[in-house]
């Protein structure tokens, strides 16, 4: 299969870790639809600024030599999902790699969690990927290709005080991801997860030289990993390299565990 043929579609990639991927993507010749947040009960001004940071994606993604797409989409609602996936079909005719990377975080102890913040992380990390997954699978099915690459956490693997809605959502990927593995492998299409550590954004860079400390004495390699870290696994697992390779997680975590 001709690589300047493959299409990506990359969930929450207006910024962050997402941003990276898509655009390290796009140097690879892959065409991109980005997806940005984008909610009509949000306020219209925080919906622009996805937007607006969307359309800055797609235009380095064709400063790169590639093409792309901005699709806004809310991939926590099942139908918003299924119409983002419609639309980069409809636009390119095919999804051969779905990276699900779309996710949120707000620390609170387990007996102070709100039954709607436990709604939320768990609809927005997990049933997001479900969605987008069961949409594009039909599609990869009939191709007999897919790369389904499900951007997780070391904190899925382990548990983390403060952060028991986060872990189990980032743990209940793996699950999925090895279903899919099991019921589609036949078919040609991969699926794995990536589990980052602690990566290199406005949360880390938020944190007290006491807790950087700390924290960088638990990882081996005496640094922070950063986003390029995690997209260059997410580009391996995209390839024919990786065609062997399935219902795995790569710990992308400087080996801290």
């Amino acid at each position: 299969m001709d690589m300047n043929s493959k299409v990506a579609l990359v969930t929450g990639s207006s910024r962050g870790i997402g941003r990276t991927i898509a655009l390290k993507l796009a140097r690879e010749g892959y065409r991109v639809a980005v997806n940005y947040y984008n909610n009509p009960q949000e306020a219209p001004e925080r919906i622009k600024e996805n937007q607006e940071q969307a359309q800055e994606v797609l235009q380095e993604i064709e400063a790169a030599g590639s093409s792309g797409i901005v699709l806004g989409a809310d991939v926590s609602d099942p139908a918003m999902a299924r119409e983002l996936v419609e639309a980069v079909i409809k636009e390119y005719g095919q999804i051969d790699v779905l990276v699900n990377n779309a996710g949120i975080n707000k620390d609170q102890l387990i007996l102070r969690i709100k039954d709607e913040e436990w709604d939320k992380l768990i609809n927005t990390n997990l049933s997001s990927a479900f969605y987008c997954c069961r949409e594009a699978l039909k599609q990869m099915v009939r191709k007999r290709y897919g790369r389904i690459i499900n951007i997780s956490s070391v904190v899925g693997l382990s548990g983390n005080a403060g952060q028991a809605h986060y872990a189990a959502s980032k743990s209940g990927l793996l699950g999925l991801t090895f279903s899919i593995a099991r019921e589609y492998g036949v078919r040609g299409i991969t699926a794995n997860v990536i589990a980052p550590g602690y990566i290199q954004s406005d949360m880390t860079a938020g944190f007290s030289p006491e807790q950087k400390e700390k924290m960088l004495s638990a990882i081996a390699l005496g640094r922070l990993g950063t986003p390029e870290d995690i997209a260059g696994v997410v580009v391996f697992l995209a390839s024919d390299a990786a065609a062997y390779l399935t219902a795995q997680v790569i710990k992308v975590d400087g080996g801290m565990s």
